[in-house]
């Protein structure tokens, strides 16, 4: 990965520009605010604000610069915005290879069952069928343009500064029991090996970005509280825990969701197989930065 643009340069996608600069290679993307921007320019990643509401002045020149396209950008009230503003200019740039991040919110409700790439999507929240509309535009586009899409479903993102150890910190962790609820996650170093995997052999199709264990959210809580050798916060009924309106939203979808597919045929390996292994090593290195 040599030359990478990116749509959206927030957590996930800013963790797969650094290490294309680390590893020598050219990045530039896009940020909301000029001060993010110039902030991003002073690590050698050449950012310009698009905000979805008009074209981004200096992307179409650094899309002809770049060889891969990440978009992290999700979809708005008129659509996907980087189609709507800069489809034209990405055919014209003629990259080897787009991944499209989405999330795995849109196969909707399981009732705790297996899901894979296979099991036919279903998504009730408003930005779930957003995003599964979205990933069908991509689709169409890699199509007509020929040119490789990958859309990569995403769990939940963890990884430093985002996660349950933050919340222990704070003192927002709670421990919501919801009766065979379980999720799975993703941390944010895995999601840049399957963006490096899939940007090195180009596959057009759908992908599961996930980790192996899909846990009941109390028990990573109380794991992590275990590893900081604090007192977990007590058991809250998820009845009468105090959510936000989309935080409970994402309790209504119980699934267990297979990655198998992507590690066989990107192909990649988990360097955090499990929840497990992220939360130790978040913890350790923590404890070595103070």
């Amino acid at each position: 990965m040599t030359a990478l643009f990116c749509f959206g340069l927030g957590y996930s996608a800013l963790a797969c520009a650094r290490l294309v600069r680390f590893n020598r290679g050219n990045v530039a993307g896009t940020v909301r605010g000029a001060d993010k921007a110039a902030a991003l320019r002073g690590e050698g990643i050449a950012a310009s604000v698009f905000d979805g509401t008009a074209p981004g002045a200096r992307v179409a020149g650094q899309l002809g610069e770049s060889d891969a396209v990440l978009v992290s950008i999700g979809p708005d009230a008129q659509g996907d915005p980087v189609l709507r503003h800069h489809g034209g200019d990405i055919a014209s740039a003629r990259p080897r290879v787009i991944v499209y991040l989405s999330t795995v919110g849109v196969y909707g409700n399981h009732d705790g069952d297996w899901v894979d790439e296979e099991t036919p999507i279903n998504p009730k929240s408003a930005r779930s069928v957003a995003r599964a509309r979205t990933e069908s535009e991509w689709i169409a586009f890699g199509a007509t343009q020929d040119i490789p899409v990958l859309i990569y479903r995403l769990s939940g993102i963890y990884g430093p500064g985002r996660g349950p150890l933050e919340k222990l910190k704070a003192g927002t962790a709670q421990r919501i029991v919801k009766p065979g609820q379980v999720f799975n996650r993703i941390h944010v170093a895995d999601i840049v090996r399957a963006v490096h995997a899939g940007v090195a052999r180009p596959r057009a199709g759908i992908f599961n970005i996930t980790d192996n264990e899909p846990a009941p959210p109390q028990d990573v809580v109380e794991f992590a509280a275990h590893l900081m050798g604090v007192a977990p916060p007590p058991e809250v009924n998820f009845d009468t825990a105090d959510l936000t309106a989309m935080a409970r939203s994402f309790y209504g979808e119980n699934k267990r969701v297979s990655g198998a597919k992507a590690q066989r045929m990107l192909p990649y390996r988990l360097k955090y197989p499990t929840y497990r292994e992220g939360i130790r090593a978040l913890v350790e290195a923590d404890e070595t930065s103070t």
